[in-house]
């Protein structure tokens, strides 16, 4: 059975999902079965390569949100994460574009280290407050998944992958995603947010017995990032 995951690393509801997603498949007796593949999504591709934001200034700038508005927002994502051992820390965070870091998922992807690259960069991006966008940044942490530097600095140098990430964001279009974190379930069940670990295991044990009709959407709270934001 294939999983397929819309995400960004700018999108804290993703980290969130993805725990939750991993609680649901370890509780399940068919998770050997399960293959899952991480798809690329930007949340915001207009940011100049190389430019970095605090989050407030993101939120002011890019969303008008003032200081205490924006402060109050991630206060909610934090203690969500906090029941999850996430540590948040947004003062920290770097917006950036984060094209390159989908160049580098797809690299790993090449060497079935996904999943493994994504907790990376969800964790470089949240809790330590490094630029995801920095060639040295991914290409020490594809070398730590034991990617070789050489090969994650080619790929960061050429245009290998692009085509790749672009491909899963018009998929992703064609499929009806919006907002990350999005999940298709073997073809034929879309799951939008980061929906707690119940609904996971309901949504993926309905899709193993395939009981259900293409692209039903799974109800829940919507706790996902678009273009305009993160909806909290």
């Amino acid at each position: 059975m294939k999983i397929e995951i819309w995400s960004d690393v700018m999108c804290p509801f993703c980290y969130i999902g993805k725990k939750n997603f991993e609680q649901a498949l370890d509780q399940l007796p068919f998770k050997d079965e399960v293959e899952v593949e991480w798809k690329s999504f930007q949340l915001d591709p207009t940011l100049q390569a190389g430019e970095t934001k605090t989050t407030a200034e993101y939120f002011r700038e890019k969303k008008g949100f003032p200081e205490e508005q924006a402060k109050q927002m991630t206060a909610q994502v934090v203690q969500m994460g906090k029941a999850l051992g996430i540590d948040f820390n947004f003062e920290k965070a770097l917006i950036t574009n984060t094209f390159p870091a989908h160049k580098i998922l797809h690299l790993a992807k090449k060497h079935g280290k996904s999943s493994e690259m994504e907790e990376e960069l969800f964790r470089a991006h949240f809790l330590n407050g490094e630029n995801v966008g920095n060639t040295e940044l991914l290409s020490s942490i594809a070398e730590k998944l034991g990617i070789t530097k050489d090969e994650a600095l080619q790929t960061l140098s050429s245009e290998e992958f692009d085509y790749d990430v672009n491909q899963d964001i018009m998929e992703g279009r064609n499929n009806g995603v919006t907002g990350v974190p999005y999940f298709i379930l073997n073809g034929k069940y879309a799951v939008s947010g980061a929906q707690p670990a119940a609904l996971f295991v309901e949504a993926l044990t309905q899709t193993y017995n395939e009981r259900v009709e293409p692209f039903k959407s799974a109800k829940g709270s919507d706790l996902s990032c678009d273009t305009d934001g993160c909806s909290i």
